[in-house]
């Protein structure tokens, strides 16, 4: 005689998990920073709150840093001793950057965020040559004298969703050193993180959580493949030790084997609104939420008599006039390269789009 067959749980449609956020009407900014859901912002108050009148001790606020490394190691389908831990994403490529030869050639976009360049450029001193290619022709770009190619999987300035699939074969084949800044990306898009040697992101954009919270995977071949970087933890410290809570005083050093060598000690609260903020991500999946958010985008775009587009981030030509407008409608959006940038998120609706479609036609 069998027992009763246990089903999975359904999944949360985008539509049911968006009553979790209390967004105001007209955000249209997610590309700037993400909004939480209630859960992540109600255990960010209870930790607040805890720790003002010091009812807790803090190692449960700690317990998020690895709640969190496995929920984002779980919404990217790697293993969670490939996540490193850490509060930026230039924090988390620091020491990567310091790790490449003298004289090393790093290319990236011409338009690539500052946090994927200036860590790099900072080494000028020991021969790194940061040069810069347009998008539309950063594979060609990658030739045999290219050392390390970083670049953001989705264009903080425009949304241009790159290649990562192809980039990465590019680089691999030239043998350069493929960093992803996956910041833009992550949350909403499919990312094939097999295609880079390291991936960073940010995670108080699209993954809805504090600022002060950041991912860095290391590739499972890295050193493998990259025999020519010297990667050191060069912020070694008690919470990336191996024993974390026998590692407060002295020595001897024995820190983690895997990529948690390369955390820094937390910021505790942010962590706690982080874990919940990823599980509710997690719940709905990626897929859906990329329906979601490219369906929005195309709506968008179409009312403005605009071909469509891959991105959850959009850009578009307006006037001081039309700005004028989106201000006064209560649209919240981002101003970049004279052109007005629009992110749609799994909380965005069909009532912000009207709200900025109208504002911008006037």
């Amino acid at each position: 005689m069998t027992g009763p067959v246990t089903r999975p749980a359904a999944r949360p449609t985008v539509a049911q998990a968006a009553t979790l956020w209390d967004a105001a009407p007209g955000y249209l900014n997610t590309s700037s920073y993400g909004l939480p859901p209630r859960p992540a912002w109600d255990a960010l108050q209870a930790a607040l709150g805890d720790w003002r009148t010091g009812r807790t001790s803090w190692e449960g606020w700690a317990r998020s840093v690895e709640q969190s490394r496995s929920r984002f190691a779980d919404l990217l389908g790697v293993p969670a001793a490939t996540v490193a831990t850490g509060a930026s994403t230039s924090q988390l490529l620091a020491p990567v950057a310091a790790g490449i030869p003298d004289g090393s050639v790093v290319l990236v976009p011409d338009i690539e965020f500052t946090s994927n360049v200036f860590p790099w450029a900072v080494h000028a001193d020991r021969g790194v040559r940061v040069i810069t290619a347009p998008t539309d022709r950063f594979l060609d770009a990658i030739t045999g004298d290219v050392d390390v190619v970083a670049y953001s999987a989705v264009q903080s300035a425009t949304g241009e969703v790159a290649d990562v699939t192809a980039i990465g074969r590019a680089a691999r084949a030239v043998g350069a050193l493929t960093v992803v800044d996956a910041t833009q990306a992550v949350g909403w898009l499919p990312v094939d993180v097999d295609a880079a040697d390291l991936l960073v992101s940010h995670a108080y954009k699209w993954l809805c959580s504090p600022r002060g919270t950041a991912f860095a995977v290391h590739h499972p071949t890295l050193a493998e493949r990259h025999p020519e970087l010297t990667l050191k933890p060069l912020a070694a410290n008690w919470f990336a030790a191996q024993d974390i809570h026998g590692s407060y005083y002295g020595r001897p050093m024995k820190l983690a084997a895997d990529a948690r060598r390369f955390d820094i000690s937390p910021a505790w609260h942010c962590w706690v609104g982080t874990d919940p903020a990823l599980r509710v991500l997690a719940e709905v999946g990626v897929p859906a939420i990329h329906a979601h958010n490219l369906g929005l985008a195309t709506t968008f775009l179409a009312a403005l008599d605009q071909p469509p587009s891959d991105s959850a981030i959009v850009s578009v030509a307006a006037g001081d006039a039309a700005v004028d407008r989106l201000h006064a409608a209560g649209v919240r959006f981002g101003l970049r390269a004279g052109r007005v940038r629009v992110a749609f998120h799994l909380y965005s609706t069909e009532d912000d789009v009207e709200l900025a479609v109208r504002a911008l036609r006037g």
